[in-house]
C-alpha cells in the first residue's frame, strides 16, 4: 500500500503544472519550465533572484539505488564527513529505492546533492534542476568505458563496413553498450543494425567476447571493460583478436548538486568534492577509483544525450512517468522471485 502511494505521488506530481517558474527567461533549451538555461551549457542557470537560493542547515545527500542501499551508505559516510567539514553543515543519507523516486526527491527540493546512475542523469536535469560536476576518476581522469566492436584477426574483418552480412552478436535488447548504443552510433559509420547484418542475441558481453573468440560470431560490440577484464583473466587471448571500432567515452554515475543552492555553497560543494580522495574501502566498492574528477554535462553526456534520441527516449515528465512504471515492475518482479524462492525452501 505504501508503494503504490508513493507512485501515486510521484505520478501525480510530475503531472501537475509546475507553479514555480523561471521567470524573465531568454532561454530554457529543453529544460522544464520552472528552469532557465541562458548560457546555453544545457543545465539549470543559478536562479537570478537571490530570494531563491536556498542554504539548508542540514544537506541530504544520496547515490543512486541499488539491491542494497545499505552498501553505499557505508561507502560515502567519510566522504559526507568531509562534505560536512567543508561546508559546514549536517550531511544526512536519503535512501532512495528507485531512479524516478531520486529525481522527484531533488525536483521538490527533499534532495540537495547526489550521485545519479548515467541514464537517469538526464532525467535529473530536465525535470529536477540537477547540475552534475564530477563522475567517479582517478588521475588520468574520469571513470568510464568504451563500446568496442571486436573481430578475430584471421576474420579479414578490417573496417565497420567489413561488417555487412556478416553474424554480429548484439547482446540483449536492454543493454546499452551492447544494443542500443551500436544501434544509435553505428549508422554514422555506415552500418545499420539488422539492415546491414542481422542481430544475433548473444545474451550477455561476455558470452558475445567468446562467441567470437570461438568463431561463432564473426563480429559483437560489447563494453569494454568487460573485455578487459576477460584478457586480464587469461579467459580470452588479445592476441587473436583485435578492436575495429571505439566510441566515446561512455561515463559512470554523475554527481552534483540542485542548481538554486546558495551560489557560496555551491562553490564550498565543489571544493568538497575536488578535494576529497577515497578511502580504500571506497575505492575497492568502486574498482579503483579514487576521487572525484571534474565533468560537465554538455560535454561527457553527448553522447548518452545522442544514445537516448536515437532509441526514442525521452527526459521529459512522460519519460520519467515510464521509468517510474519500468522501476516498479522490476520490484514486483524481484520480490516475487523472492516469495517464490521462500515458499521453495519451507
Amino acid at each position: 500500500m505504501k508503494n503504490s502511494v508513493n507512485g501515486l505521488l510521484i505520478t501525480g506530481l510530475l503531472l501537475l503544472p509546475s507553479f514555480v517558474f523561471a521567470s524573465d527567461c531568454a532561454s530554457r533549451g529543453v529544460l522544464d519550465d520552472r528552469y532557465c538555461d541562458e548560457n546555453k551549457d544545457l543545465v539549470a542557470d543559478s536562479p537570478k533572484n537571490p530570494d531563491e537560493w536556498i542554504d539548508p542547515s542540514t544537506l541530504v545527500f544520496t547515490y543512486t539505488p541499488v539491491e542494497d542501499p545499505a552498501l553505499y551508505k557505508d561507502a560515502f559516510a567519510d566522504f559526507q564527513a568531509h562534505l560536512s567539514k567543508i561546508t559546514g553543515k549536517r550531511v544526512i543519507y536519503y535512501t532512495v529505492h528507485s531512479n524516478s523516486a531520486q529525481v522527484e526527491a531533488m525536483r521538490s527540493g527533499r534532495l540537495h546533492v547526489a550521485g545519479f546512475s548515467t541514464g537517469p542523469t538526464g532525467y535529473a536535469v530536465n525535470l529536477a534542476g540537477y547540475v552534475p560536476i564530477a563522475v567517479k576518476g582517478g588521475e588520468s581522469g574520469f571513470q568510464g568505458y568504451n563500446l568496442v566492436t571486436i573481430v578475430r584477426k584471421d576474420s579479414g574483418i578490417n573496417s565497420m563496413a567489413d561488417m555487412k552480412g556478416k553474424r554480429v552478436a548484439h547482446t540483449s535488447a536492454s543493454s546499452n553498450s551492447g544494443n542500443l548504443a551500436p544501434r544509435a552510433l553505428f549508422p554514422a559509420q555506415g552500418l545499420v543494425p539488422d539492415e546491414d547484418y542481422k542481430v544475433l542475441y548473444s545474451g550477455k558481453h561476455d558470452q558475445s567476447i567468446l562467441g567470437v573468440y570461438n568463431g561463432d560470431y564473426d563480429a559483437a560490440p560489447v563494453a569494454s571493460d568487460v573485455y578487459d577484464r576477460m584478457v586480464a583473466a587469461g579467459r580470452v587471448d588479445d592476441s587473436e583478436l583485435k578492436i575495429i571500432y571505439r566510441s566515446p567515452r561512455f561515463p559512470t554515475s554523475a554527481f552534483g548538486y540542485a542548481h538554486n543552492l546558495k551560489p557560496e555553497l555551491v562553490d564550498k560543494i565543489k571544493e568538497a568534492f575536488f578535494s576529497y580522495r577515497f578511502t580504500p574501502e571506497m575505492s575497492a566498492a568502486f574498482k579503483g577509483a579514487d576521487r572525484f574528477s571534474p565533468i560537465t554535462y554538455q560535454q561527457e553526456w553527448g553522447v548518452i544525450r545522442d544514445i537516448a534520441h536515437a532509441t526514442g527516449t525521452a527526459y521529459t515528465k512522460t519519460g520519467l512517468k515510464k521509468l517510474a512504471e519500468k522501476d516498479a515492475a522490476k520490484r514486483a518482479k524481484k520480490k516475487a522471485a523472492e516469495l517464490a524462492k521462500q515458499a521453495t525452501t519451507q
